[in-house]
């Protein structure tokens, strides 16, 4: 292992019970850098919630419904879910999860069209 730079970040090991969180689009990426930008304490707690119990129902994280219920990747079929960082914000994040693997799809720092 390389050693690390000065003042480099040091990211936060995960325990063998969490998940990954991994972003699967680079618009995902920039949504989720934004709200972490603006709303820094419901994002660690989103983080928190993801690495946990993503498939957990609550008021804030349950599946899409309709023709936004599941997504097609790499010749697989998902379930679309959706988690509300604060439960009176408009912020979104869809994500799907791949075994223990929980990939952000979209973060929307308002609520998204496709479900008003």
């Amino acid at each position: 292992m390389a050693a690390g730079k000065r003042g480099e970040l040091v990211p936060r090991p995960a325990k063998k019970v969490e998940y990954e969180i991994r972003f699967a689009t680079v618009n995902a990426r920039k949504g989720w850098l934004d709200l972490v930008a603006t709303i820094r304490n419901s994002m660690t707690e989103t983080w928190d919630f993801l690495t946990r119990t993503p498939l957990s129902l609550t008021p804030t994280n349950y599946p899409l419904k309709g023709d936004l219920a599941q997504l097609e990747r790499g010749g697989k079929v998902f379930d679309r879910w959706q988690h509300k960082p604060t439960i009176k914000g408009t912020a979104r994040v869809w994500f799907f999860v791949d075994d223990r693997t929980v990939w952000l799809e979209q973060v929307h720092t308002s609520h998204p069209n496709e479900t008003k």
